[in-house]
């Protein structure tokens, strides 16, 4: 294996990470900015945003319409938090890597939903960035965050 690609991956690992820090953190900007300028989010093939301003303002809604009120539950806080895993770059050539991985998200509430990553990274200056991300849910708890989140949606 070449240094380059070794680079990339690491790269691509640092990217991944990033989008799921930055999202349970919700700074919204920071997860955008894993993305390239154009850079295309799907979420189930429900809700599609291109571009950073429409990430940011998709997920911006989606944190406010999923969140339960304040004072809603046993006192603890909400959060969010993804855990992602097996993260296999299945193809990779200087100007672009395939990978996919697997990804769970839990509340205070406990596990709330599950599913796959498939994306599309391409170098952009020193760094590899999403110019795609399909996340595809395969199940989720009934009246968990997913589930109020996307509710109205597709």
């Amino acid at each position: 294996m070449e240094l380059w690609e070794l680079l990339a991956r690491e790269q691509i690992r640092h990217t991944v990470s990033a989008y799921a820090v930055a999202g349970d953190s919700g700074r919204v900007d920071e997860l955008a900015a894993q993305f390239t300028d154009d850079g295309v989010l799907d979420v189930s093939g429900k809700e599609q945003a291109r571009g950073r301003d429409q990430i940011v303002a998709m997920l911006a809604r989606h944190a406010a319409n999923g969140a339960p009120p304040p004072g809603d539950g046993d006192g603890v806080p909400f959060f969010i938090r993804h855990f992602v895993t097996n993260i296999a770059i299945q193809q990779i050539s200087r100007t672009e890597a395939r990978a996919v991985a697997y990804f769970a998200v839990f509340t205070p509430d406990g596990p709330d939903h599950w599913g796959r990553y498939r994306d599309v990274f391409v170098p952009d200056g020193d760094r590899w960035l999403l110019q795609h991300r399909t996340a595809r849910v395969d199940s989720s708890v009934e009246g968990g965050w997913y589930r109020r989140t996307f509710a109205l949606v597709g």
